[in-house]
């Protein structure tokens, strides 16, 4: 779970070292990114490679999210502290679930592709991280009966602001979510407030699409 070599607590810091060069100033994300093993997410043979700042297969079609991304919008999620409940839409590796899990008071998480929530699942509990509820959906719908939510994060690329979310979010709560195709990807911070929302575009980025339906 420590790891070796390149996958060693080391190597952790020196991946935190470049994300605070970067521009990721709040420590306490840093901290849980220090301490995350990110290399039990991807598969044996990426583990050497699991704390460069890129993006890594994980089957199924899908990514692991690079480190800049995921510390990028977990700074934003939680810019103003600790939140009680996060929604998340895009379990996926699990490994932005398992960064959420160590700031939140209680994560819950949307999977539509069934292996990967299950694989995510088991990382959780290898991770004692006892505080996330998973549930295998289509994640354009979140998950409405624990909400309003704090905060939402949304892990791929939506082609639109999906209505259920924004319907899920507290008032004073913040939506993280990438929006467009291609190469017009944008990631957008939605923050309710008692009139509306605000709506403030980011960064350019590069996700996997949001997909609609369930996947076994």
């Amino acid at each position: 779970m420590q790891g070796i070599g390149m996958t060693s607590q080391r190597t952790r810091e020196r991946m935190v070292q470049r994300l605070r060069e970067s521009g990721i100033t709040n420590e306490t994300v840093l901290g849980v990114m220090s301490i995350t093993p990110r290399h039990i997410f991807v598969d044996e043979a990426l583990a050497s490679r699991a704390y460069e700042d890129t993006a890594l297969p994980i089957g199924f079609g899908q990514t692991i999210s690079q480190p800049a991304t995921v510390a990028r919008m977990t700074e934003l999620l939680f810019a103003t502290g600790r939140l009680k409940t996060v929604l998340e839409i895009g379990t996926g590796s699990g490994y932005q679930t398992a960064v959420l899990a160590q700031l939140a008071d209680q994560v819950l998480t949307v999977e539509r592709i069934r292996g990967l929530s299950q694989r995510a699942r088991q990382r959780m509990n290898e991770l004692r991280l006892h505080n996330v509820r998973f549930k295998y959906d289509d994640g354009n719908t979140g998950w409405s009966e624990p909400g309003p939510f704090a905060g939402i994060m949304v892990t791929a690329a939506a082609q639109e602001l999906p209505q259920a979310l924004l319907a899920q979010l507290a008032v004073g709560g913040r939506l993280v979510i990438p929006t467009g195709s291609g190469n017009t990807q944008v990631l957008r911070l939605i923050i309710r407030t008692e009139d509306g929302f605000s709506d403030q575009l980011i960064d350019r980025v590069q996700f996997v699409p949001m997909r609609a339906g369930l996947r076994g």
